[in-house]
C-alpha cells in the first residue's frame, strides 16, 4: 500500500521567495487555492497571546484596492473559503469551480500586500474574536487543556492558547497589528498551493502575474526563543494540576513532551497512538471504558516545527474517582512497556493508519491541506510521503522503546477537572421583542454593486483553463455521471456511482428506523438501536467485529435522526466486501448483549449530563420544544429517566419493527466494478425478508407561534450565549423550496457575505458567528437562526436579527442580490459534488426523497430558474418576524432587561 500524495506535485521558487505547490487532478472540475503563511501561535508571547488569530480575521475585512468584505467576494465567486490560525502556521482556502482559479489568485495576492487594517474594524472585530473565545471558555475540556498546556510548557508559545487570551486580545493596537501583517505577510514567508482541474504549464504562468510582482517588506521579524531540547526547559508538575469549577464531568488530561515532526521516532509514536487508544481492542480503551472507569478515552500525538507532545484525554465514567483512573492510566501504559506489544497489534495499527491518510486524503481541498501543512511545519511538501514509508518500517520493538523513552510518569504534565455544583435558571415569556430602548440605526440592504465593482473578472478563455478535465488520467468528470440504481425482491434500493480516482470506497445508507417512533416514555431508544448495532451478532461479538474492521482501517457508523438512521462507512477499495458483509450481519443478525447495552447506557448518560451543559443543546432542545407540541415526532428528547426505562427487549421489538429492506437505501461511490458489488449485495441481503407494510407515522399540522415566544435559560458558569430564533416552515416537496435557498443564502446562509452576517458580524461586531437555516425533512421543516455572542451583546444583536427578518419580510431583496445568491448556491453546490463523501449523501438523500434521478444535476438549472418575484413572494410568505421563538441560553437572565 503506498501513498501518491506528491507524484504529480511540482514544487515552484518564485523570484521573490514565494513558495508555489502545484497539484493538478482531474476528477472534477474544480480547484483549490491556499495561502500558507509560515506565523501561527508559536510567534506569540504573553502580552500579545492570539496577535495571529486576530490578524487572520483582520484579512477578510478588505485592501486598499478593494475596501469590502472579502467574505462577500468569496461567497460571490461560490468558494468554499475559510481560514484558521495553527502553532505553526496562519492558512487561508477557497475550493471554487476551475473557471474561477485567477479570480481567487488575484484577491489573495491583493490581501498578502494591501490589507488595510482600519480603527473601527479593529474594534469591530476584536468583539468578534473575544465572542469566540468565550464560546471556547463555555467548555470545561478547553479550560483543562488551557491549564496542563501552560504547565507542561511555562516558556514558550506552544503553551499559549492558540486563540488567544481576552485580556490580551482587549489590549491590541493598530500598530501591532499591522507591524504582524508587514513583518509575517511576505511572500518569502508564503506557500501558495494549487490543486485540481487545470494546466500547470498556464497555471504557472498566471501566479507569477500576479504574484511574481509582490516585494518582501524590509522588516525584521518577531522568532520565538530557541530551545535547545525541551528537557532541559521542562520541570513537570509533580503532582496534578486540578481545577474546581463549574461544570459536568470528571476529566483527565495527561501530556507528554515528544520531538519535533522531524525526528525519526514520530511514526513510532504514531503507530503506539493507534495501539493505545484507536478502537475497541486498544490499550486503553480496554483498561479504561471496557473496565467501567472511563466514558471515552481519546490521544493524539502533535508533531510542530520545534517539538511535540503526546495528549491523553480521559472522560469519567459516573461516580468513578480521577485518582483512580490516573493509577489505571499509568499502570497500563507501564504493562504495555514491560510486555510489548504484538506483532498483529502493530501491523493492524500501521494498516490503519496508512488508511486514514489515504482515506483523509480524497478531495482536493485535503490534499491541498496535506501539502500546505507539510511544507510549513516540517519544511518538505514531501514529509507524508517519507512519513508513511517510514511507518511501514516500524516493528514492534519500536513501539515499546518510544514508550519507554516518552511515556514516563515523570515527564508527563496531567490534570484533573473536578466539577463543582450548577445552577440553571429559566426565564419563560418576556415582553415582546418589539418592546425595545435600543436605538439602532436603520440597517441598509447589502450593496451588491459594490460586490460586482470589486470582483475580479471570471474568463473561461483568457485564463486558459478550457476543455482539461481527463487530460491527465483519461477519466470523465465523476460529478457529471449518473449513478446506477437497482432494487431487489425485498425492496432495498442500491444506488452505485464508480469513481476510479482513489483508491477508495464511500458507503452511504437510510433506513426509515429515526427517533420519530419513540415514545416520550422511552426517548432515545431508536438511538439505542443504531448505536448497539455494532456491538454483537448472532456469531461475532463486538471486539470480533471491531477487531475486523480496524485491520483494514475500515469505518462502519449508524446515527439516528429524527425521520431515519444514518449509515456511514468507507475504506479502502480491495476492503468493500468485508464492509458490506459486516453491515449485512449486524443489520440482519445483531442481538444487542446484555453486558454492551448497559455500558452504552451508562457513557450514554454522561453524554446527556454533558450535553445539558453546552448552550447550544440545551437552546435548541427548548427552541424545538417551544415549536414543536407535546407529542409531535419532533418533540421527543432523551431524559435520564426515558434512558433508563429501555430494556433489551425494547431494541429487539423496535429494530424488529422498523429496520426493514424495503424502507432501505444504499449508496456506494468509488473504486469498484459496478457489477460485481450488485451481486455482492444481492447474495448479502436477498436473505432479508419482510412482511406487512412499513410502518407509517402522520405529522400533525403545527401552526406558528401567535406572538413573539421568549425563553431564557441561565447556565450561570458559561461565558458566552447561544440564541436560536424561528419558527416552523415548509418540508422538502413545497414548491417554494429552491426559493427559499436563496432567501436564506441572502439573508443568513455565510456569516461573512449575507444580510445578518454584514450587519450583527461584520459591521457591529456582536456575534462570532450567526447564520439562519431552513431546515427541511420529508414531513415537516424548520427557519432557524443561531447565533452565538457575549452576553452583554445578546439583547443588541437579537434586536438588530429581528430588524433584519421584517426588512426581508417588508421590502423583499434586489435583483443583484438574488444573482449574486445564485452563483454562491450553484459554485457552492458543484465543489461539493466533488468530494465524495457529500457526493454520496446527495445521492442518497435525493433517493430518500423520492426526487429524480437527474436531480443531481437540474438541481443548479432550477436555482437558476427561480425569479425575484418568487424570491420575495417566499421571503413575505415563510419569514414572520412577529411569530417567532427566541431562546438564549448564557450566563444572564436577558429577562431583566428591556429589550
Amino acid at each position: 500500500m503506498t501513498s501518491t500524495l506528491t507524484e504529480n506535485v511540482r514544487k515552484t521558487v518564485l523570484e521573490n521567495g514565494l513558495i508555489v505547490l502545484t497539484k493538478e487532478v482531474h476528477t472534477a472540475p474544480v480547484v483549490t487555492v491556499q495561502v500558507w503563511y509560515k506565523i501561527g501561535s508559536r510567534n506569540e508571547e504573553p502580552g500579545v497571546n492570539g496577535i495571529a488569530h486576530q490578524l487572520e480575521h483582520m484579512m477578510f475585512k478588505g485592501t486598499k484596492n478593494r475596501p469590502i468584505q472579502f467574505g462577500r467576494l468569496f461567497s460571490a465567486l461560490g468558494s468554499d473559503s475559510n481560514a484558521f490560525t495553527s502553532y505553526d502556521q496562519t492558512a487561508y482556502y477557497g475550493t471554487v469551480e476551475r473557471s474561477k482559479l485567477k479570480a481567487l489568485l488575484v484577491l489573495e495576492a491583493d490581501r498578502m500586500q494591501n490589507s488595510q487594517i482600519e480603527p473601527e474594524q479593529l474594534a469591530s472585530e476584536k468583539r468578534v474574536v473575544i465572542s469566540e473565545l468565550q464560546g471556547y471558555e463555555n467548555s470545561p475540556e478547553y479550560r483543562l487543556n488551557r491549564a496542563v498546556m501552560q504547565g507542561m510548557f511555562p516558556n514558550h508559545a506552544y503553551g499559549l492558547p492558540v486563540g488567544g487570551m481576552k485580556a490580551d486580545v482587549e489590549k491590541f493596537e493598530l500598530e501591532q497589528v499591522e507591524k504582524y501583517y508587514r513583518d509575517f505577510y511576505t511572500p518569502d514567508n508564503a506557500v501558495l498551493v494549487i490543486v485540481g482541474d487545470f494546466q500547470t504549464a498556464n497555471t504557472l504562468e498566471m501566479v507569477k502575474e500576479v504574484f511574481g510582482e509582490l516585494a518582501n517588506r524590509q522588516e525584521a521579524r518577531f522568532i520565538s526563543p530557541s530551545f535547545p531540547s525541551l528537557p532541559s526547559n521542562h520541570s513537570p508538575l509533580s503532582s496534578p494540576i486540578i481545577l474546581r469549577e463549574p461544570g459536568v464531568g470528571r476529566l483527565l488530561q495527561a501530556v507528554y513532551p515528544l520531538p519535533d515532526v522531524n525526528q525519526p521516532d514520530v511514526p513510532a509514536l504514531d503507530v503506539m497512538d493507534y495501539i493505545l487508544t484507536e478502537g475497541r481492542n486498544s490499550r486503553l480503551y480496554q483498561a479504561l471504558v471496557e473496565s467501567g472507569l472511563a466514558r471515552e478515552v481519546t490521544a493524539s500525538v502533535t508533531s510542530l516545527r520545534e517539538f511535540g507532545w503526546y495528549e491523553v484525554f480521559v472522560t469519567a465514567a459516573s461516580k468513578q474517582d480521577l485518582k483512580k483512573i490516573d493509577s489505571t492510566l499509568n499502570s497500563a501504559i507501564a504493562n504495555v512497556a514491560k510486555k510489548g506489544v504484538t506483532l498483529e497489534e502493530v501491523e493492524r495499527a500501521k494498516t490503519q493508519l496508512t488508511a486514514d491518510v489515504i482515506l483523509s486524503n480524497r478531495d482536493i481541498t485535503s490534499q491541498g491541506m496535506q501539502l500546505g501543512h507539510d511544507e510549513t511545519t516540517a519544511d518538505d511538501y514531501r514529509y507524508t510521503d517519507r512519513y508513511l514509508a517510514a511507518v511501514r518500517l516500524v516493528k514492534p520493538t519500536d513501539v515499546v522503546a518510544v514508550i519507554n523513552k516518552y511515556l514516563t510518569k515523570e515527564a508527563r504534565t496531567v490534570g484533573f477537572f473536578e466539577p463543582t455544583h450548577k445552577q440553571t435558571t429559566e426565564v419563560g415569556h418576556k415582553p415582546d421583542l418589539t418592546q425595545t430602548t435600543e436605538n439602532f440605526s436603520a440597517v441598509a440592504p447589502v450593496l451588491v454593486t459594490e460586490v460586482v465593482k470589486y470582483l475580479p473578472n471570471v474568463d473561461l478563455v483568457r485564463d486558459g483553463l478550457l476543455a482539461v478535465v481527463g487530460q491527465a488520467s483519461g477519466g470523465e468528470d465523476i460529478a457529471q455521471t449518473l449513478p446506477q440504481q437497482f432494487q431487489f425482491d425485498n425492496g432495498l434500493r442500491l444506488l452505485m456511482l464508480s469513481d476510479r480516482s482513489t483508491p477508495t470506497v464511500t458507503l452511504s445508507g437510510y433506513i426509515q428506523a429515526g427517533t420519530e417512533f419513540d415514545s416520550n416514555e422511552q426517548a432515545g431508544l431508536a438511538a439505542f438501536v443504531a448505536e448497539n448495532l455494532l456491538s454483537g451478532t448472532k456469531t461475532k461479538d463486538a471486539l470480533t467485529i471491531a477487531k475486523t474492521l480496524a485491520e483494514r482501517g475500515a469505518s462502519l457508523d449508524f446515527h439516528a435522526y429524527p425521520e431515519g438512521v444514518q449509515i456511514e462507512g468507507d475504506s479502502l477499495a480491495p476492503d468493500l466486501p468485508i464492509l458490506i458483509e459486516i453491515l449485512a450481519d449486524v443489520l440482519k443478525n445483531s442481538t444487542f448483549p446484555v453486558k454492551e447495552l448497559e455500558l452504552h447506557r451508562q457513557q450514554t448518560l454522561i453524554d446527556l449530563q454533558i450535553e445539558l451543559d453546552e448552550p447550544s443543546e440545551v437552546a435548541r432542545r427548548i427552541f424545538v420544544q417551544s415549536i414543536y407540541p407535546q407529542k409531535h415526532p419532533l418533540n421527543t428528547f432523551p431524559t435520564e429517566k426515558s434512558l433508563q426505562r429501555i430494556k433489551r427487549q425494547d431494541l429487539i421489538d423496535f429494530k424488529a419493527k422498523y429496520y426493514r429492506p424495503d424502507t432501505m437505501v444504499l449508496v456506494i461511490v468509488g473504486d469498484f466494478e459496478v457489477e460485481s458489488v450488485r451481486s455482492l449485495i444481492e447474495s448479502k441481503f436477498a436473505d432479508w425478508e419482510v412482511s406487512g407494510q412499513p410502518p407509517t407515522l402522520k405529522y400533525p399540522t403545527v401552526s406558528l407561534p401567535e406572538k413573539i415566544v421568549s425563553v431564557n435559560r441561565v447556565l450561570a458558569d458559561k461565558a458566552q450565549a447561544v440564541t436560536y430564533i424561528g419558527h416552523p416552515s415548509i418540508n422538502r416537496y413545497n414548491p417554494r423550496f429552491y426559493a427559499v435557498l436563496l432567501v436564506n443564502q441572502i439573508l443568513g446562509g455565510d456569516t461573512l457575505s449575507s444580510r445578518l452576517g454584514t450587519e450583527v458580524r461584520d459591521r457591529q461586531g456582536l456575534s462570532y458567528g450567526i447564520y439562519s437555516y431552513f431546515l427541511v425533512g420529508k414531513n415537516a421543516g424548520t427557519f432557524l437562526i443561531e447565533m452565538q455572542t457575549s452576553p452583554e451583546d445578546s439583547i443588541k444583536a437579537i434586536a438588530s436579527t429581528r430588524q433584519i427578518l421584517q426588512q426581508i419580510h417588508h421590502q423583499g431583496v434586489t435583483e443583484l442580490e438574488v444573482e449574486t445568491a445564485k452563483c454562491t448556491l450553484i459554485g457552492n453546490y458543484n465543489v461539493s459534488l466533488a468530494n465524495s463523501e457529500e457526493l454520496t449523501d446527495t445521492i442518497l438523500m435525493n433517493e430518500v426523497y423520492g426526487l429524480d434521478r437527474v436531480e443531481l444535476h437540474s438541481f443548479t438549472q432550477k436555482i437558476q430558474q427561480v425569479t425575484l418575484e418568487e424570491v420575495n413572494q417566499a421571503a413575505r410568505e415563510l419569514i414572520h418576524p412577529d411569530k417567532i421563538v427566541v431562546v438564549s441560553v448564557g450566563p444572564v437572565v436577558l429577562a431583566k432587561q428591556s429589550i
